[in-house]
């Protein structure tokens, strides 16, 4: 990992691909996967709806076969008068599975390269180490996790128009009719988006740590203290919405990429055609429900997280 330290023994020939993978997963522990993976499925299952609403909006184009909404409220509701409560989940089984291996992923891998980074150092790590430590660990968790969220994106656009019924029944349904009809490239739609999107995770993670260790040091305690639910919800919530102000355009791009109901030539296509038709105001469509799912989503993860570790952690002494 380039921005890990040689941790060589002066030898000059430093250590080879493999020394450097065993030392990083040294540093692996279980329990952040398990934690993060719980944060992830309980704020999934709470929110939801929310994400639903923010994916229509976001590739809101014009094209005829979509509904037309005035606002969140009038999606929800024209979804529950159409559809129930279950047309409201409509995509949550590949919600959950994804948010929840995202996040406990995310944490695992992000766990292990920061413990390897620091690793023989007596001093904290920096602003650009943490970001770069959560930047590795978003690519390598988007490798594994991107056909499952290009199969979420599918169900959630799955509009009850009547014309020759629902294309997918349901996750496993719609992961091998992709790859019987579009192959690998078909699961991986989005992904080049989605690695620019891995800044915005390591955004948000760098400030949610720099958060937390300026006020631990602002109230003279050990940087790595815990805090209580409401610091960690206020650390959370302000770093959350510092990465999405930031980094939301690619997430338009992304979900009009993985829609079946248009076909782009790639990322440069998308953006040429959103800014040709829609102005800079298309690559933020949607911001508003994902502001108000996101914030609490990142709330409840980070809460559940920290306590779930902290409690496995103590455990496993």
């Amino acid at each position: 990992m380039s921005s890990a330290p040689n941790h060589g023994s002066g030898s000059g020939s430093g250590l080879t691909v493999v020394g450097h993978m065993r030392q990083v997963f040294s540093h692996v522990k279980v329990e952040n996967l398990l934690a993060g993976l719980s944060g992830g499925v309980v704020s999934t299952l709470v929110l939801h709806p929310l994400d639903l609403v923010k994916i229509r909006f976001a590739v809101s184009d014009g094209l005829e076969l979509r509904p037309k909404y005035s606002g969140i409220l009038h999606c929800m509701r024209s979804v529950w008068q159409q559809e129930g409560l279950r047309g409201l989940y409509q995509g949550v089984t590949p919600n959950v599975w994804g948010a929840g291996a995202s996040w406990g992923l995310y944490f695992f891998f992000y766990n292990a390269i920061k413990g390897y980074t620091k690793e023989g150092r007596q001093t904290e790590l920096s602003p650009a180490e943490h970001l770069v430590s959560a930047a590795q660990a978003g690519i390598l968790t988007l490798t594994i996790t991107n056909p499952i969220w290009v199969t979420k994106t599918r169900l959630v656009l799955q509009y009850d128009a009547g014309v020759g019924g629902k294309q997918y029944k349901g996750m496993v349904d719609a992961l091998v009719k992709i790859y019987r009809h579009e192959g690998v490239a078909g699961l991986y739609k989005g992904y080049i988006p989605g690695l620019f999107g891995t800044s915005h995770g390591a955004l948000q993670f760098m400030a949610y740590e720099e958060l937390k260790r300026d006020y631990n040091k602002y109230k003279k305690v050990p940087s790595d203290a815990k805090l209580n639910p409401l610091e960690y919800i206020t650390m959370a919530a302000l770093s959350k919405i510092f990465a999405v102000a930031t980094t939301y355009p690619y997430q338009v791009v992304r979900a009009r990429l993985q829609d079946q109901h248009n076909k782009y030539n790639g990322v440069i296509d998308v953006v040429r055609r959103t800014w040709r038709n829609e102005g800079a105001i298309g690559f933020y469509k949607g911001i508003i429900p994902n502001l108000i799912r996101v914030t609490p989503a990142c709330c409840i993860t980070f809460v559940v997280y920290e306590n779930v570790s902290r409690f496995l952690l103590g455990q496993s002494r």
